[in-house]
């Protein structure tokens, strides 16, 4: 049966999506709700008419995630780690409880969204720092790899930073005038957008990658 749609595709899918979330909610936050300001955090658009754009971006990103392939496990690795497809539907699973479940809900709901967006966010760090870095089995490390691998740990390490970030920022400085930049905002579209940049690089290439 011929596949419906190649990994290459749906990395380029993927990270196109994410790189378009922010961006897209904030925009139609303007024209469909007159929100003149940018909301604290990605989830408060959930409250607004811009709830449909946030949860079906979200789904859509959950349907490519479970879907996702990477290379295989193979018997002669001595740890037989799980391989990209368990973290794909891991992060899948995190995805569809951000969608689900919103930070505006009732304790369950607010529980169940924050876990799963910090689940979300590790597991895509853990992508480009350990499963886009691997060299397909029985591959070579050229030099264009190595330069990917370098783009890879950096959006790794970007996003680990946010989240640590808004951590930081909400245990400290929730309640101050840095509120007003709607730090969180722009520390999870800065995550997003690293996301999308390392998963837009292992799509551009061959899968020898």
């Amino acid at each position: 049966m011929p596949t419906l749609i190649d990994h290459k595709t749906l990395r380029i899918t993927m990270g196109l999506l994410a790189i378009a979330l922010p961006v897209t909610l904030a925009v139609f936050g303007f024209i469909l709700c007159d929100c003149i300001e940018i909301q604290d955090s990605i989830s408060d658009y959930y409250s607004l008419r811009t709830r449909d754009v946030l949860v079906g971006i979200l789904l859509a990103v959950a349907v490519f995630l479970f879907a996702y392939q990477g290379y295989p496990r193979t018997a002669d690795d001595p740890k037989l780690l799980p391989t990209d497809n368990f973290f794909g539907r891991l992060a899948c699973v995190f995805a569809i409880g951000v969608a689900y479940f919103p930070n505006s809900g009732d304790n369950l709901d607010q529980i169940v969204h924050f876990v799963s967006s910090a689940g979300m966010f590790l597991v895509l760090a853990y992508f480009s720092l350990f499963l886009f870095t691997k060299t397909v089995p029985g591959g070579t490390s050229t030099g264009w790899k190595r330069t990917r691998n370098v783009i890879y740990v950096a959006c790794g390490l970007a996003i680990l930073a946010c989240i640590a970030l808004i951590v930081v920022n909400n245990l400290a400085f929730d309640d101050t005038s840095l509120a007003d930049i709607k730090p969180v905002f722009w520390l999870e579209s800065l995550a997003l957008w690293a996301f999308g940049i390392s998963w837009l690089v292992k799509g551009g290439f061959s899968q020898r990658g």
